[in-house]
């Protein structure tokens, strides 16, 4: 029977082109990773050459370790995971790299580089995508008239009748489509450890697993929904709407309602803040801006008051300035922390939205991943700030310091995956709406 399930499933000229679409597609998209992984690492390339020619050119051109370090930047790199290349997420506008100087943190944090907007606008489209999208749209083409077929043709009473089991055999059409999008989408993720030389981890096996129970959901709701006997045209009208909700509007509607209960004014305030505070110290005392400055760092009170070193004054008010503005800075990362764990809450009842995520964190592309690299730029912006102000406060000669030493720093990959979360959503719903549809499955013989 399978045999001839299979011959039937591709003698529709419709079935084979919508495989043949979906895998070039597929492809695409893995080649628009690959490219995503190249621009990555030839930026870094050029971040790690600008920076020693960049130093070099000013440490020649200086003799004043302060006015030396109003210039220079270090940088901080949050390389991108192979799989980056698969669910590229937000790295297209969240910056993986941190240039900072040792000047004020907090106008320096947000800083980006320019993007085609229209390229944003678009998105990416990555393998992610298709599988989000795409995969969903093909499982509603193949599936939709798998029981309305033959009850809209006046063969379902015959094979109802004569059949062992309707319910098995609707349940191997299911299986024969099941067969051929499952396959299609190893296939693609064969294809894409290949090109993108992607590592054989547990991480990658999460992702894979993830897809997989993305696409069930999508084939339980569909063997659900022909249980009820309904026409052709009402399955695929129903199955299509339930997409559009679930890709579409059910995402847009948990943005806007999480923008508006968690409001960011801080993102604004924040930078007017740290620069007001900056500049207004210009007009206070020497002497209170001090008094504030070493309360902050006692063990450099030693280095006493500005009046023979400019600068020791100078990178005081610039730390007042991230001082002052801490709060605007705490307010606005508890802010989106919080939009994030109520999108995260909301997403479990939603399979689009939890698939999302969930590739997104595997690949540590995700907001998650970007407030780490804004945190852990913070403690490395301190570090380098506490290493060069001894040598500021003390006059050095830039000429005497190693500055070989100073390269790029990488951020290291986060660790650690918590897998209950992560599938219990999609077993949930499956289980349910499978179980559903075999209690309705006696209805099949009702002619």
């Amino acid at each position: 029977m399978y045999v001839l399930l299979i011959k039937q499933f591709l003698r529709s000229r419709i079935n084979v082109v919508a495989l043949m679409l979906l895998l070039t597609i597929g492809i695409i998209s893995i080649f628009i990773g690959r490219q995503f992984l190249f621009r990555q690492e030839e930026t870094i390339a050029k971040v790690t050459e600008h920076q020693r020619t960049h130093i070099e050119r000013n440490v020649a051109a200086s003799n004043e370790m302060g006015l030396l370090l109003y210039y220079l930047r270090f940088p901080l790199i949050s390389k991108p995971e192979k799989l980056a290349a698969v669910s590229i997420g937000q790295r297209d506008i969240n910056p993986g790299i941190q240039s900072v100087t040792i000047r004020t943190l907090e106008a320096q944090k947000y800083d980006t580089d320019l993007t085609n907007p229209v390229q944003l606008q678009s998105g990416n489209l990555d393998f992610g995508f298709v599988i989000i999208y795409l995969f969903p749209l093909i499982i509603i083409a193949f599936t939709f008239n798998v029981f309305s077929e033959d009850n809209e043709s006046g063969t379902w009473k015959l094979l109802a009748v004569q059949s062992p089991s309707a319910l098995r055999y609707i349940l191997s059409k299911f299986l024969i489509r099941m067969l051929f999008v499952y396959g299609m989408l190893l296939l693609l993720f064969l294809m894409a450890t290949l090109v993108l030389r992607l590592p054989m981890t547990e991480v990658l096996s999460a992702f894979v697993i993830v897809s997989l129970l993305y696409i069930t959901f999508w084939f339980a709701l569909s063997f659900w929904l022909s249980m009820f006997k309904h026409s052709s045209g009402f399955n695929i009208l129903t199955l299509l709407t339930i997409w559009v909700a679930l890709t579409i509007l059910a995402p847009a509607v948990v943005n806007n309602f999480v923008a508006s209960a968690y409001p960011v004014p801080e993102a604004f305030s924040n930078i007017i803040k740290q620069r007001d505070s900056y500049h207004k110290k210009w007009d206070v005392e020497k002497k209170v801006t001090m008094d504030k400055f070493y309360a902050h760092y006692p063990q450099l009170k030693q280095y006493g008051n500005p009046d023979e070193n400019f600068w020791i004054w100078y990178y005081a008010m610039q730390q007042m300035g991230d001082d002052e503005s801490v709060n605007e800075s705490k307010a606005m990362r508890e802010k989106l922390l919080q939009r994030d764990k109520i999108s995260r809450a909301i997403a479990l009842a939603i399979p689009t939205m939890h698939a999302q995520i969930q590739l997104n964190d595997l690949a540590q592309t995700s907001l998650i991943d970007y407030l780490r690299l804004l945190d852990n730029a913070g403690d490395f912006h301190e570090r380098t700030r506490l290493y060069f102000y001894p040598k500021i406060f003390m006059s050095s000669n830039p000429k005497n310091e190693d500055w070989t030493q100073f390269k790029p720093e990488f951020l290291p990959p986060r660790k650690g995956m918590n897998w209950l979360p992560m599938v219990t959503p999609f077993i949930v719903m499956i289980v349910v709406f499978f179980s559903w549809a075999f209690i309705r499955s006696k209805r099949l013989y009702s002619l």
